[in-house]
């Protein structure tokens, strides 16, 4: 998994596709302990090459290279204990 989203658009990922990164807002989280929970989980929907988590923002950026279920990734933030919209 890599870190810094910003140098994976418009880069070929493993799968075959062009990094996309897809942005939702998440309401409710307010530590680390929240942006692990809400990765741990993101991170398991299919397609998805990389999640980065900011409660500060309250920001989920998911970088994929072969498109992702918005419907997946709002139940896994769901899953986590927070709710979310894309934005």
């Amino acid at each position: 998994m890599l870190e810094d989203n910003d140098t994976l658009r418009g880069y070929p990922s493993i799968h075959g596709g062009l990094m996309e990164t897809i942005d939702y807002q998440v309401t409710g989280m307010t530590c680390e302990h929240c942006e692990r929970a809400v990765s741990t989980e993101v991170a398991q929907v299919a397609g998805v090459d990389n999640v980065k988590v900011s409660a500060t923002d309250g920001v989920l950026h998911v970088t994929t290279g072969t498109g992702v279920d918005d419907t997946a990734v709002l139940a896994a933030v769901d899953e986590a204990g927070y709710a979310a919209v894309r934005k």
